[in-house]
């Protein structure tokens, strides 16, 4: 089970030109698909057992243009975005008072708008503080509109999730060469805590929770 959450979307079936331009953008999603590039979604959808993790922490950016300001990454609002000022990579700094468990980093980008200031390639980073991070995480976008879905999983299936107590998302380039970046909205998600005491499976139903203990 998952929650969705979208923005309405209107069907124009008059005319060839709106058909014309919806068989482009399938074809920049195939193409940017088989190249393994990211290029956004309408739907901002996460697991159940997934929760945001970032209300509580630390954040910052590298540097920023007045008015547009690190807030606005955490705004909830499409409408606002964060703007850097200065040279590449582009940083936005999250720091948790703990080491916390992290799974998913989703970004909102939108490069029908901000066109040259969207992100083509973006690293992601985790360590104890900035003295020792390392890279965990390298994708590339091909203009993305909507939600950017990064897992943080490994390779092995075992590995869902890490543990850190800094996540940083570097902005290694943009599109088109642009040099500053624009982006509208970060979110981070971790695994819920286990409801169950020493529980080593993590139930999601209450039917199962209440089965999942001896009596």
């Amino acid at each position: 089970m998952s929650r969705v959450w979208t923005r309405d979307r209107r069907v124009v079936t008059a005319g060839g030109r709106q058909a014309a331009m919806a068989t482009e953008l399938d074809g920049e999603e195939e193409t940017a698909a088989a190249a393994g590039k990211l290029t956004g979604s309408p739907q901002l959808s996460v697991e159940d057992d997934l929760r945001e993790m970032a209300k509580n922490a630390a954040w910052s950016v590298s540097s920023y243009k007045p008015g547009n300001n690190v807030l606005s990454l955490r705004d909830d609002n499409l409408d606002t975005y964060w703007q850097s000022d200065g040279a590449q990579p582009h940083l936005v700094n999250i720091q948790f008072q703990k080491k916390v468990k992290l799974q998913l980093v989703i970004l909102y980008v939108d490069f029908k708008l901000d066109e040259s200031y969207t992100p083509s390639k973006i690293s992601i980073r985790a360590g104890d503080g900035f003295h020792n991070l390392k890279e965990i995480k390298t994708v590339e976008l091909m203009k993305p509109v909507g939600w950017v879905h990064i897992s943080l999983s490994g390779n092995d299936p075992r590995e869902t999730f890490i543990n850190t107590f800094m996540l940083q998302v570097a902005i290694l380039s943009n599109h088109l060469n642009g040099r500053d970046t624009h982006i509208r909205q970060i979110k981070i998600y971790g695994p819920r805590p286990n409801p169950v005491p020493l529980q080593p499976f993590h139930f999601t139903s209450q039917e199962f929770i209440s089965y999942s203990t001896i009596r």
